[in-house]
């Protein structure tokens, strides 16, 4: 109970900050600080250390190669459209794991929408297998959906991996493709891809000269646009302990070419549930929930209360009493 309440407390101060920047204790003996927008909400001396904190985990992962695209280009664009999730040892502040989510503005019906690209997870091979994949790949996630009121949000995914691809698949809604029986491509998914594809190839590292297969939502000789370090064999690639995604990726990818899937999904409720329920470690639930009443409490029940309440200011709502009070005397 101590602890439920010291997280409640952490959370309800943390949401008064214009752009996330939180730090939470995910597991024994880590730290898990998730920044929003660090090219615009950071400082100059905290940014280079954020990706200088970023670079020496890629350079554990591929220590041979290096990549030149996302969040490794420098440009001030790609910062400012990011979402670092970033893990840390608490003791040293020895970086150890981190995500690195994009924004991206894609048009959906003819109006603006936002799909958060899932983007590139990269762990020290020292600490691999941990159990650190719930909060790399859906805590953010769900922090961003929980912040928005609850509203369904379209997520997309780029990736040759088994283990992600079934990952992705399991945790959220209506994904497509996918080997899943009930995995459909809605015209709204054609259109996000096509989207994607046309305006965003920088944020996952494919070259204009690669192809997409809109039918199959597959990109082909993917591994041209500064993500080249990144491609695998089927051998080696991580495989999901679902023989279905495995077969799938065999089936549907051309590996010695270099082929991705382009999934794309939605969070919303039933994706959110799943994720707390199979996903997240029981020990982790009550500073997981906690965090996301408090989330909820902010974004959904605060501003209902405050709209009935016509005595008070709220952001751009004004009491009534002083607007007719206002009115009046500029009559008179």
């Amino acid at each position: 109970m101590a602890r439920l309440g010291g997280h409640a407390a952490f959370w309800l101060k943390a949401l008064t900050q214009p752009t996330i920047d939180l730090t939470l204790r995910t597991h024994a003996g880590l730290r898990t600080r998730i920044v929003e927008a660090p090219g615009l909400s950071l400082s100059q001396d905290e940014l280079a250390a954020l990706v200088d904190q970023l670079r020496s985990v890629a350079a554990k992962t591929l220590p041979q190669e290096s990549l030149s695209y996302g969040i490794f280009s420098g440009e001030p664009e790609r910062l400012s459209r990011a979402i670092v999730t970033l893990i840390c040892e608490e003791k040293t502040g020895r970086p150890i794991a981190f995500n690195a989510l994009s924004v991206m503005d894609v048009r959906l019906d003819g109006e603006p929408v936002e799909v958060t690209h899932l983007g590139l997870v990269m762990v020290d091979p020292d600490v691999r297998g941990q159990g650190l994949s719930w909060v790399l790949y859906g805590l953010t996630a769900l922090v961003l959906f929980a912040r928005d009121g609850l509203r369904p949000k379209w997520i997309s995914n780029v990736t040759q991996v088994p283990a992600v691809v079934g990952m992705v698949s399991d945790t959220f809604s209506d994904v497509y493709p996918s080997p899943l029986p009930q995995a459909r491509q809605s015209f709204a998914h054609l259109q996000l891809a096509r989207g994607i594809m046309t305006r965003h190839r920088a944020v996952f590292g494919v070259g204009e000269e690669a192809g997409f297969d809109e039918a199959r939502s597959v990109i082909t000789n993917a591994y041209t646009g500064g993500s080249d370090a990144l491609k695998k064999t089927f051998e080696i690639a991580p495989k999901h302990r679902n023989e279905i995604y495995n077969a799938f990726c065999a089936r549907e990818l051309d590996y010695e070419r270099g082929d991705d899937v382009l999934q794309i999904g939605r969070i919303d409720l039933a994706g959110a549930r799943r994720y707390v329920l199979s996903e997240v470690p029981h020990g982790s639930l009550p500073a997981l929930l906690a965090a996301s009443v408090m989330l909820a409490l902010q974004r959904l029940v605060l501003p209902l209360v405050y709209w009935l309440d016509d005595t008070r200011p709220f952001g751009s709502l004004r009491p009534r009493e002083r607007d007719t009070v206002q009115k009046a005397g500029g009559q008179g």
